[in-house]
């Protein structure tokens, strides 16, 4: 089995047009006399067989990879389960085409039932396990390798499971806690370092409450939930990008892809049986009242008609769609502050925006020249109104400011981007270009579509620079794509970016049952097309290859879609007709001087250093449990990283100003201004971005974007 690495690309290429072939229900008749997990079960299986771009058959083949995906979800590390547990579910191993065929959910039924069985019995055992100091002189390890382990045989021996990684959790505490007190000694010596087995018994301490968290939360989960795990174990038999979201995962969702949501602006935690603020949103109704700070506890929830409710042991889902509601309604909330004093404090909601979703940019200041940075974290867009939010419109404001400026050329930072609005994409390119075909898109039925540029006009025309890394998928691949392409920009980054070549349609279930007879059923998020270069190669499992490859972190990690479960095919169409660009005078010149620079500089040849031994610490399975041996390992770990801390200490030469209208906006807004001075800081450190300005000053165009130009909409 392929390593699993879930990481966000919950943000990827959308369809902004519904799709039509399912608008109404005349096709086919859901049943309406069934349990709700059983509707879900029908409309789920009949839409991925139906309107998938790669339905699978639903056999003997799949009901296996789907057992063995559902119990990896729920006891991944094997800890719960006993063999004998197995041994019963193995009867369901090839027979879960027939569950979703006759909306049976007997499989499902049986292992959470077991499942909540052996998760309680675990609590009983853990605590006593912690209870007493381990013995650190033993010779043991334990092996972190999973996959290839054994379910425990009886209770005994999943007792003796726990207790090794409790004392591996404890090890690494009391490790780092010793530590902390030798540098502290060092530094005081007046200081009377704690002993091992005070330390020990604090790291202990730790271990446990992190458990008792952990147990907590695990709590809050209901069937449903975990019923909305199985539901996702099926759709990832299909591709790995197609998902079910429950009803509150759809709000998530949505919030995310638009950076905004309603509510009070607070990022909520839940623990030790309470709700606390962690995070006050900047510009949110709780930053412009100032009447609750971080720490805070919520206990009791008021609308603006009803009674308090208490909210301290509820889920915190829950809890929070008390706290969320319409822009201009009133919710009160009963908090208990950091000093112990207890107030109802009433809280107007509102339109909170979550800034860190949207682009920003900075002016780069090298040697008496300026050049326009920008940082796109996702391909953004308010599917209710396009008009009103979207990246694309953002991205076309945020280059006439910089232009505004007299900037001699333009970074766009994709690193770590998962994608987003196809729409944004070909509105975006288009401001690079006059005219042209961005991307080629391929539908269920064979169709293909080019989606072009037509409005004749080009925003900016001068040097421009692309980042990406590994991380970069999907919508940052079409864009990279294309600028590569029409030799447009030159592509700084990884080897290859994610490789994630396909397009995801969101389709509403509660559209074909009647109105309020479930509930809300949620959405299905599932692959409808794949996208096309204009060259017609798909980026699927290839990605897009930079034209200056630079090491970094992830060059040897398993991060790909290639490196997904059942992941689509790469394949090829015909090209779309295209021109190159023939604004650059230099373009090779200047990509081999940049591969040059990097092959010369001995950071970048550390940095591939570091990320080999990167790869061969997550390849470590086996440790020692016996403290002298577990010591001396992290030591030699800890001797070896050393040798790359000197690029930590690296700073370019460069300096970030931002634009005018933000420098405003900061002098009353504290946390904005706190966020762009750690920005910065990080920028001032970043060796791509200086190699990305030195491509920019070697880059010469038979265009003069580079003077002040009047603001334009095209």
């Amino acid at each position: 089995m392929k390593k699993k690495i879930f990481i966000p690309l919950l943000f990827a290429a959308l369809v902004l047009m519904a799709w039509t072939r399912f608008t109404t229900t005349s096709q086919y008749h859901f049943s309406t006399d069934s349990s709700k997990d059983k509707l879900l079960m029908e409309l789920i299986t009949y839409f991925m067989q139906q309107g998938h771009f790669s339905p699978r058959v639903i056999n003997d083949d799949l009901s296996e990879e789907l057992y063995d995906t559902f119990l990896e979800m729920l006891d991944g590390q094997k800890r719960f389960f006993l063999k004998k547990d197995i041994a019963q579910f193995e009867r369901y191993k090839y027979t879960l085409d027939d569950e979703f065929r006759s909306l049976n959910t007997g499989f499902f039924d049986l292992v959470h039932e077991r499942y909540l069985q052996r998760r309680n019995e675990s609590k009983l055992f853990y605590t006593d396990l912690l209870a007493t100091p381990f013995d650190y002189k033993k010779e043991e390890a334990i092996d972190l390798n999973y996959e290839d382990q054994d379910y425990a045989l009886t209770t005994r021996q999943r007792i003796e499971k726990w207790r090794k990684q409790l004392k591996f959790s404890t090890l690494n505490i009391v490790h780092g806690k010793l530590a902390d007190e030798q540098k502290r000694a060092k530094k005081d010596a007046t200081y009377n370092p704690k002993s091992f087995e005070e330390l020990e018994q604090e790291a202990r301490e730790i271990t446990r409450e992190n458990l008792d968290n952990y147990f907590s939360l695990m709590e809050d989960v209901r069937e449903q939930d975990w019923f909305a795990s199985y539901l996702n174990a099926f759709v990832a038999q299909f591709d790995p990008h197609s998902v079910y979201f429950a009803p509150v995962d759809k709000d998530r969702f949505d919030a995310s892809m638009s950076g905004k949501y309603e509510g009070i602006g607070a990022r909520l935690t839940k623990r030790n049986q309470s709700i606390k603020i962690v995070e006050i949103i900047s510009g949110g109704p709780l930053w412009r009242d100032q009447t609750v700070d971080v720490g805070d506890q919520i206990m009791m929830v008021r609308q603006e008609e009803g009674k308090p409710v208490d909210v301290q042991s509820m889920r915190l889902d829950d809890a929070i769609e008390l706290i969320k509601g319409p822009a201009g309604t009133t919710v009160f909330l009963t908090i208990k502050k950091v000093d112990g004093t207890v107030e109802e404090v009433p809280i107007k909601r509102d339109t909170v925006v979550m800034e860190e979703s949207y682009l920003k940019s900075t002016l780069i200041n090298k040697a008496g020249r300026s050049y326009g940075f920008i940082h796109l974290p996702k391909f953004y867009v308010d599917f209710k109104d396009y008009k009103e939010i979207n990246a694309a419109k953002d991205m076309q404001q945020e280059i006439i400011r910089l232009k505004s400026e007299g900037i001699q050329g333009l970074v766009i930072d994709l690193r770590n981007n998962g994608g987003g609005s196809l729409q944004t994409v070909v509105d975006m390119a288009g401001f690079f270009i006059d005219e042209g075909p961005v991307v080629q898109v391929k539908s269920t039925a064979e169709r293909i579509k080019v989606l072009k540029d037509r409005d004749g006009k080009t925003l900016w025309d001068g040097p421009l620079v692309i980042l990406v890394n590994e991380l970069s998928a999907s919508a940052s691949e079409i864009l990279a794509a294309a600028m590569q392409d029409y030799e447009r920009a030159v592509v700084l980054g990884s080897k290859q970016t994610f490789g994630k070549g396909t397009v995801q349609n969101v389709l509403e279930l509660n559209r074909f049952v009647s109105k309020g007879t479930y509930g809300d059923l949620g959405a299905l998020k599932y692959t409808t097309e794949k996208f096309y270069r204009i060259t017609g190669k798909s980026t699927q499992l290839e990605g897009v290859k930079s034209d200056v490859v630079a090491p970094d972190q992830y060059a040897y990690v398993d991060i790909g879609e290639k490196d997904e479960e059942n992941p689509l095919v790469w394949d090829q169409i015909d090209s779309a007709s295209f021109s190159k660009w023939n604004g650059y005078q230099n373009y090779q010149e200047a990509i081999q001087k940049s591969i040059s620079r990097i092959a010369a500089n001995n950071l970048f040849q550390l940095i591939d250093e570091n990320a080999q031994w990167v790869r061969e610490q997550q390849d470590k399975k086996e440790y020692s449990l016996n403290y002298q041996v577990f010591s001396k390992s992290i030591e030699k770990d800890e001797l070896q990283a050393d040798q790359f801390e000197v690029l930590n200490d690296y700073a370019n030469n460069l300096t970030f100003t931002s634009l005018p209208y933000e420098l405003t906006i900061m002098k009353t807004d504290s946390i904005l201004a706190e966020k762009r001075k750690r920005w910065k800081n990080s920028l001032s450190k970043d060796m791509y971005l200086e190699e990305a300005v030195h491509i920019l000053e070697d880059l010469r165009t038979n265009f003069i974007s580079s003077k002040p130009l009047a603001s334009s909409s095209n």
